[in-house]
C-alpha cells in the first residue's frame, strides 16, 4: 500500500506544474530506489506509447521548414556518429570480454537511440532475457545521468542552444532523455534536438535489417526476422506538417504541445522508478564499464566536433 500511494503521488508530481523533466525523472529514481515498483509490467509498456505520443505531441509545437533542414543536416552526422560508435564499441567490449550479445546491444543503443534500439534488435540478435536486462539497464543509468548533467555541462561551456540541442541528439542515448535535456536548455535547443534525434532514430530500421541478414547469413537460413518500424517518428513529420501549415488552429496545437510535455514528464518519472538496486546489480561491471566508456568516447568526440564547426547545422 505504501508503494502504491508514493507511486501514485510521483506520477500527480510529474503531472503537476511545479515538476520539470530532471526533477520527475530525479523523483522517479528516489522511488525506485527506496520503494518497491508496484505496477512493473503495466509502467513498462505506458513509458513505451506514452513517449512515443508526447513525442508526436511536441510535433505540433515545431515548424515543418525547420524539422526538414535540421533534419536533412542530421542524417550525414547520424550516419557518420553510428559508425564510430558500432565501431568503438565493439572494440570495447572485445577488449573487456563483455558477452557479445550484450556488447553489440550497448554498442546499438549508444549509437542509435537508446532502450528502442535494444528492444528493437535484442530478438532480433537472439538476446536472453539478461542479456537485454543488462543492456537496457545499463542505457537507463546513462541516459539519467546526462538528463541531469547535461544541461550544466552546456551552460558552464556557454553553448548555444542550436550546439546544445546537436551535442545532446548525437549524445545521448534515449529520445525521452533528448528532449528532456533540451527543454530544459531552450526552445531553439528542443526542436533541434529533438529533430536530429528522430533522425537518429530512424536507422533503427536499416541496423535491424543489416543484423537480420547477417544472422541468417551465419546461420545459413532464409528465415526473416521482424523488424520494428518506428512509425510514431512519421507522425512526429506529419505534426509539423498541420503545424505549419495549419496555422488558423493554433491554440488547439499549442494545447498538443503542452500535453507533449506533459506526457514526457510522466515518462521520465516512470523511467526513473523502473530502475532499483537489483537491476543496477544485474547490470554487473564489465557492461557497465563498456557502456560509461563508450558513452563518453562518443559524447567528448560530438562536443569536440560542434565547438570546433566540424558538425553545425
Amino acid at each position: 500500500m505504501r508503494s502504491k500511494v508514493l507511486f501514485i503521488t510521483g506520477i500527480l508530481f510529474a503531472l503537476s506544474p511545479w515538476a520539470s523533466p530532471p526533477l520527475a525523472l530525479a523523483a522517479g529514481l528516489l522511488f525506485g530506489f527506496f520503494a518497491t515498483h508496484p505496477y512493473p509490467k503495466q509502467s513498462r509498456t505506458t513509458q513505451k506509447w506514452l513517449l512515443q505520443a508526447s513525442v508526436v505531441g511536441l510535433g505540433f509545437g515545431m515548424n515543418l521548414h525547420q524539422v526538414l533542414r535540421a533534419g536533412s543536416a542530421g542524417i550525414l552526422y547520424t550516419a557518420i556518429g553510428i559508425a564510430f560508435a558500432l565501431s568503438v564499441g565493439y572494440l570495447l567490449g572485445r577488449a573487456m570480454q563483455v558477452r557479445p550479445t550484450s556488447a553489440f546491444l550497448i554498442s546499438t543503443g549508444t549509437a542509435i537511440c537508446g532502450g528502442s534500439a535494444i528492444a528493437a534488435l535484442g530478438p532480433i540478435a537472439g538476446a536472453t532475457e539478461d542479456e537485454m536486462t543488462v543492456s537496457l539497464g545499463t542505457v537507463f543509468i546513462l541516459n539519467s545521468v546526462a538528463l541531469l548533467t547535461f544541461p550544466f555541462i552546456g551552460a558552464a561551456l556557454g553553448l548555444t542552444q542550436q550546439q546544445f540541442g546537436l551535442w545532446a541528439a548525437l549524445a545521448i542515448h534515449d529520445t525521452s532523455s533528448v528532449v528532456g535535456a533540451a527543454a530544459k536548455y531552450g526552445t531553439i535547443a528542443l526542436a533541434i534536438g529533438t529533430t536530429v534525434k528522430l533522425a537518429r532514430a530512424l536507422w533503427i530500421v536499416p541496423v535491424a535489417l543489416a543484423t537480420s541478414a547477417l544472422k541468417r547469413l551465419r546461420a545459413g537460413t532464409t528465415a526473416h526476422a521482424k523488424v520494428q518500424i518506428p512509425w510514431f517518428i512519421f507522425l512526429f513529420v506529419l505534426a509539423a506538417v498541420v503545424n505549419t501549415y495549419f496555422a488558423n488552429a493554433t491554440s488547439a496545437w499549442h494545447t498538443l504541445t503542452t500535453a507533449g510535455k506533459i506526457g514526457l514528464t510522466v515518462t521520465l518519472f516512470l523511467i526513473g522508478a523502473s530502475l532499483s538496486p537489483a537491476q543496477i546489480k544485474r547490470v554487473g561491471f564489465r557492461p557497465l564499464l563498456q557502456g560509461i566508456v563508450l558513452w563518453i568516447i562518443v559524447a567528448v568526440a560530438s562536443l569536440l566536433a560542434i565547438r570546433a564547426g566540424l558538425v553545425s547545422l
